[in-house]
């Protein structure tokens, strides 16, 4: 048998790629190994090399040849990263669909020759070589494909399903009522709970959309990169309340989701910001909730039958009452709108008219006594707290732009008619007498650290708590005073009659890596060994879910120190111990066998940026080579936090492990045409520091996390025990892969859960567009939804006028991870 000209074709098209593939091992494969990386790639080359050389020559030793490569990678595969599909589907991956191509007619076939008896034994020596080749790619590809089934970084248990407390604290629920949804986490606890039970575990699957509603607020000419939609209703009466990126605030039918009314607040495109998002809006119910005259009107709201074990109507919130004049001069209650621009409106819920007796004909500028005030570089993303009269509002400074940046002081306000109370800056903490508002000589401390999250208040201790960030620039720490130091990444308890601190718990001491504590600290009480503890449950970037006392901010479950990588650019320094709970996500370290990628390519690119970036564990300082942060600034928790079952004292949470690199720049060396600014992530100028930062995901030249998966998972805890009882991948590639495969990759995600009393969790979050509910107790999916867009937000829950238990979630993507941007507010019932 002689090679035909398609024949020879198709041989030389396997000896070219094999050549190509041999080249890029080899070449890169040198490198890795003069950095002491691992000579598997290099070998890989050579051989492949040799292979080419064998093929062009259509020698059938070739086939032998590869197949004996194959058996050798796969063995340094499964000895690397063990029976773990993802990790052997990068490393077999390409080198099997190499095989095959090998295995298809033409490719070894020998020359023409001009005695029968030689043609025949090539042809033999062919046929053999290509069958020794299709048995060693079977097996191995089959060998690959058996690991798909195996449970790795799964964790199966459950949690305890016992009810510890039967009456919990709820905070104000008993102002809020068991049907609706006042705050942000439903009170101001921020526990993301509902005891509402309609829906349950069985019934979960019967779930239909019940209706959507568009806002028409879109991302336009001249946004920041990071337009995202993040809010979380509330539910008052029978209406809606929520925002929108371009802080619109918008009431709706809580039965049909008309729309009842919509404001929209004076905001522009401004590409100085960092993020367009509004998270949610804060409601103050009036002095008649207060005094209880609003039982009055409990009739407004839907009476709640008993047989489906939901509160009656005396529990019931009353709508909003209406304006005393009816022209929104003046509110007898209130919504609060934080905006981009550094403004708190407040508007009437009844018409969405601005209540003009508020500060300044309703509106309240937020940058008054700030010592800076770039446009676009202050504002508040996530609703205030109220509270006692008080609405107390923190706010977002843009990272690594400026080092004369504004302030990050947290202020209380008076509900009724917006005069400051009292203000306290961390970076000037014991004077928290409110300053003078028309003063210019009173300014905050300059780029003090802030709190963009959500806070949670105890009006029974008189305590409100926030999550403190870090002083811009995160990376250098040159500019800080003492204050700042002991406040930065922590939680602080203030005094809500005068703004006072009560206590500071740390979480990272001279943070250089912008590990601001993301989530709203969630507030409920723990039963111990020593009795009950009313505790506060905070979540933070770097893996760590800290439980304490909230009372004196002292530790209910072990904390201890833990030694830390030093070395740092000349004038800094690095803290040499950080903090650890006993309860934590953080992830193992990184390796150069953790790389991963697509292809054996590359993952292997990522080995070499492995071994040329700093890296020796968490906390390795920022450095001019590029530092490794892992877990990175996106963190293991986000702004989404957790959401807790009250009564089983147990916890919801969706833990990432993706990492960053973080690269200080000297001025002098930024190109002219380096793009700045533009965002947290890439070339921030620091302006008026030495050094700019780069900080980016680490990412491989296809776009995907140069570690291996699983990048998310869901996780339930007993925080009686501080155990996690199980751990499942969350997520798929759905919208991840060229092809729309439901394959469960654990992928990242932003948003938070919300847990029922039923035991169902809800929760959207992950990069692959669905809406699901888990089982509490074992974390398992029991249904999920497509959405139109990205589902980065939490939702909610709460009872409509007609008896029927509603799930919303604000479906809108989210610029930061790419998912797909929309306007849509979803609503699902069950199928009557």
């Amino acid at each position: 048998m002689y090679s035909q000209p398609s024949e020879q074709i198709m041989n030389a098209i396997a000896a070219l790629l094999t050549l190509l593939s041999g080249l890029v091992l080899a070449a890169g494969g040198g490198w890795l190994l003069s950095l002491g990386g691992s000579i598997y790639y290099v070998s890989a080359g050579i051989v492949l090399l040799i292979t080419a050389f064998l093929l062009f020559n259509r020698r059938p030793f070739a086939l032998v040849l590869y197949a004996a490569f194959l058996i050798g990678t796969a063995v340094w595969a499964f000895f690397e990263s063990g029976y773990d599909w993802w990790p052997l589907a990068a490393r077999l991956g390409f080198f099997l669909i190499l095989g095959i191509i090998l295995l298809l007619p033409g490719v070894a076939h020998p020359k023409r020759s001009r005695l029968e008896s030689d043609r025949r034994m090539a042809s033999n020596e062919t046929t053999n070589a290509k069958a020794v080749l299709a048995v060693i790619t079977i097996v191995i590809a089959i060998g690959t494909l058996g690991s798909i089934a195996n449970p790795t970084h799964e964790l199966e248990g459950q949690l305890p399903d016992a009810v510890v407390s039967a009456e919990p604290d709820m905070g104000n629920n008993a102002t809020t009522g068991d049907n609706d949804w006042h705050a942000y986490g439903r009170t101001g606890y921020g526990q993301r709970y509902s005891p509402l039970s309609q829906i349950t575990p069985e019934n979960v699957s019967k779930l239909k959309l019940a209706w959507s509603y568009q806002t028409g607020d879109v991302k336009g000419e001249g946004d920041t990169n990071e337009f995202t939609y993040q809010a979380t209703p509330i539910k008052i009466g029978n209406t809606l309340y929520l925002c929108t990126p371009h802080n619109w605030a918008i009431a709706l039918d809580a039965d049909t989701g008309e729309k009842k009314w919509e404001y929209k607040a004076d905001v522009v495109a401004d590409g100085q910001r960092q993020h367009q998002t509004c998270r949610g809006l804060s409601y103050w119910a009036g002095d008649a909730a207060a005094t209880g005259a609003a039982a009055s009107t409990a009739s407004e709201t839907a009476t709640a039958t008993a047989d489906n074990g939901q509160a009656d109507a005396a529990s019931a919130t009353p709508a909003p009452a209406a304006a005393s004049t009816g022209s929104g001069a003046a509110c007898s209650s209130r919504l609060f709108l934080p905006t981009a621009t550094a403004k708190l409106i407040a508007l009437d819920p009844q018409t969405g008219e601005v209540c003009k007796d508020f500060a300044d004909n309703g509106q309240l500028d937020l940058t008054h006594n700030m010592p800076f005030k770039q446009h676009g570089y202050y504002y508040s993303t996530s609703p205030p707290v109220v509270a006692n009269g008080k609405i107390v509002v923190a706010g977002a400074v843009n990272d690594n732009y400026d080092i004369n940046s504004p302030s990050g002081v947290i202020r209380a306000y008076d509900v009724r008619s917006g005069k400051l109370l009292w203000n306290w800056d961390s970076g000037n903490p014991d004077d928290t007498a409110p300053f003078d508002p028309n003063n210019p000589d009173q300014k905050y401390t300059v780029s003090s650290p802030n709190s963009w999250s959500v806070g949670s208040v105890d009006e029974k201790l008189g305590l409100v708590y926030f999550p403190m960030g870090n002083r811009t620039p995160d990376q250098l720490g040159r500019y800080r005073n003492e204050h700042e130091e002991k406040y930065a990444t922590s939680v602080v308890a203030l005094d809500l009659n005068n703004g006072q601190a009560k206590w500071v718990h740390q979480f990272i001491h001279h943070d250089l890596w912008d590990m601001d504590t993301p989530a709203q600290p969630t507030l409920m009480d723990i039963s111990t060994a020593s009795g009950v503890v009313p505790s506060l449950v905070v979540p933070t970037k770097q893996g760590d879910i800290y439980v304490l006392d909230r009372r004196t901010g002292d530790a209910v479950l072990p904390v201890r120190e833990v030694k830390a990588p030093q070395g740092t650019i000349e004038g800094e320094h690095s803290a040499p111990t950080q903090p650890e709970s006993a309860l934590n996500f953080k992830p193992d370290p990184l390796t150069e066998g953790k790389m991963w990628g697509g292809t054996p390519f590359d993952q292997l690119w990522c080995r070499i940026q492995f071994k040329t970036l700093r890296y020796e564990g968490q906390y390795t300082p920022p450095s001019l080579q590029g530092t490794i942060v892992y877990p990175g600034n996106f963190g293991v928790f986000n702004w989404g936090g957790i959401a807790v079952d009250p009564k089983r004292q147990v916890m919801f949470g969706m833990p990432l492990q993706l990492a960053f690199v973080s690269q200080l720049v000297p001025k002098e060396a930024l190109g002219k045409d380096v793009q700045m600014n533009v965002g947290e992530q890439g070339v921030n100028s620091n302006e008026g520091a030495p050094y700019a930062v780069n900080m980016h995901p680490f990412l491989s030249p296809l776009g995907v996390p140069c570690q291996q998966p699983p990048w998310g998972s869901v996780a339930g805890v007993d925080l009686r025990t501080g155990k996690t009882a199980w751990k499942h991948k969350n997520g798929t590639i759905h919208d991840l892969s060229p092809l729309p495969l439901p394959i469960t990759m654990g992928v990242p995600g932003i948003g938070g859960p919300m847990i029922t009393g039923s035991g169902v969790v809800f929760m959207g979050a992950a990069v692959d567009d669905y809406l699901r509910a888990y089982d509490l107790t074992t974390g398992k999916v029991l249904w999920d939804a497509r959405l139109p867009a990205g589902g980065q937000a939490t939702p909610m829950t709460y009872l409509n006028s007609k008896n029927e238990q509603m799930v919303v979630l604000v479906v809108g993507g989210h610029g930061s991870i790419g998912t797909k941007l929309g306007d849509y507010v979803m609503a699902y019932k069950l199928a009557q």
